[in-house]
């Protein structure tokens, strides 16, 4: 009976998440609110019967009582997060709560398979972040004046992730992380929201070339101290970051093709300089032809995306422990084993909708700073997750990022909320500018 529970899950697992990805386009055809409002808890429903499902095919293998109760435990946070930010917030972004909140029921489901330590410990953080995040949009709000503060964000990010590159611990030979009283986390995390906040604070002041200048070269030493710090999965992110905010602002097509021919100078640059960088491009062109060495961990992954194929084999059904650190670098191999292809390009059109939601709000703010703010933010998300499923598909080089939301990561779950919450800011101040100005239109 169990065997069969299991193997039907696999179905109405994916039936569940095919559906939910389905309304989350759906949205952008609706026009009646009702509708709309309809659609969002149809969402929500669906979120809540796709964690039992899982949630209840874990217990069936794993056999522990207090599995129960962190059930519980999550379903009371995310009815929580969902309450409690459409209430603060009641002109928030519907789509942009409902897609973090699935995101992170599919991470609580992979991470408690993975390893139910690691899920109670990322649980927890949650909690924390999330009370974090809803203090956000609040402070976006009424602070107007961060949008002056371009200098500070730019000596504060330089400072921190220089005592990072001098003091800081090596992680897997990138010098990455801080200990500050008992807590290690991962600064450059938290810096590339202040990067994205000097950036379009200098871009928003003025793109005249001297300024323009001025702003590439402070961008371009926060990249090279990642780089000196060995963590070029965050450098290539705050780089292709930085590139696109400044074309969208110029528009000036020289400045994309100055960037582009300096980041291919830069990857080449950094083939020759960094050993590590010559390992991963080796495993990354054929990794079977090291497997028992550094080319492990790819193959592993490659086996368990082929072996899930497009249904998966079902939770509990696979082997992605296999993996060498799968819960921080190969979690979408681990999602695509067990709970499908079809899962894992859902899981993908889950990310692009959160994408294209961040950009419709840069396109539609009419202040430049917030403007390129949104973007900025969307940029870095799209880029991260990008880079981490490229990486496990090896259709690029793998950098080492995690897959927000989803993967095991301390200071990545926490940004992660920070930069979803300040988007939901961004959105509210959109709407209090729409209403300005139906206001105006009404009273002349």
């Amino acid at each position: 009976m169990v065997k069969l529970i299991i193997e039907l899950s696999r179905y109405v697992i994916l039936v569940l998440i095919s559906i939910y990805t389905l309304q989350s386009y759906m949205v952008y055809i609706k026009r009646s609110e009702d509708a709309l409002r309809f659609l969002y808890l149809r969402q929500n429903v669906i979120m809540f019967c796709l964690h039992f499902v899982a949630f209840m095919v874990l217990y069936l293998k794993m056999e522990e009582p207090q599995l129960l109760y962190f059930y519980g435990a999550q379903v009371i946070y995310l009815a929580a997060a969902l309450i409690f930010f459409r209430n603060f917030y009641p002109k928030a972004s519907k789509l942009i709560i409902n897609n973090m909140c699935m995101l992170i029921t599919i991470g609580f489901i992979m991470l408690t398979r993975l390893s139910y330590d690691q899920s109670l410990n990322q649980f927890k953080l949650l909690v924390a972040a999330t009370v974090i995040a809803l203090i956000i949009p609040v402070l976006i709000r009424k602070l107007r004046f961060i949008a002056k503060w371009e200098w500070f964000y730019a000596v504060l990010g330089i400072g921190i992730l220089g005592v990072v590159a001098v003091t800081g611990l090596t992680t897997y030979g990138a010098r990455i992380t801080l200990s500050v009283g008992g807590f290690t986390f991962q600064p450059s995390e938290f810096v590339k929201i202040l990067f994205v906040f000097f950036v379009a604070g200098m871009l928003a002041k003025s793109t005249r070339f001297k300024h323009v200048v001025v702003t590439t070269i402070l961008a371009a030493i926060h990249v090279l101290i990642l780089v000196v710090s060995t963590d070029l999965g965050s450098a290539l992110i705050y780089f292709i970051t930085y590139l696109i905010m400044l074309y969208v602002a110029t528009r000036d097509f020289r400045y994309l093709g100055a960037g582009v021919l300096c980041g291919v100078i830069a990857a080449v640059a950094a083939f020759y300089l960094f050993s590590h960088v010559q390992v991963r491009v080796a495993v990354w062109q054929d990794p079977f032809s090291v497997y028992e060495g550094s080319g492990y961990q790819i193959a592993q992954a490659l086996f368990s995306i082929g072996a899930g194929g497009w249904l998966g084999t079902g939770l509990f059904q696979g082997s992605p422990g296999a993996i060498p650190f799968v819960a921080q670098d190969f979690m979408f191999a681990a999602v695509v084993e067990e709970l499908g292809g079809v899962f894992g390009i859902c899981l993908i059109l889950i990310c692009m909708s959160c994408f294209i939601t961040f950009v419709n709000i840069a396109m539609k703010m009419t202040n430049d700073f917030y403007r390129y703010v949104a973007l900025g933010l969307g940029c870095m998300y799209a880029v991260q997750v990008f880079l981490t499923i490229g990486g496990a598909m090896k259709m690029i080089p793998m950098t080492g990022v995690t897959l927000p939301f989803i993967s095991s990561g301390g200071s990545s779950i926490i940004s992660t909320m920070i930069v979803f919450s300040i988007i939901q800011g961004l959105y509210i101040l959109r709407e209090d500018e729409d209403k300005h100005i139906e206001e105006e239109l009404y009273y002349g």
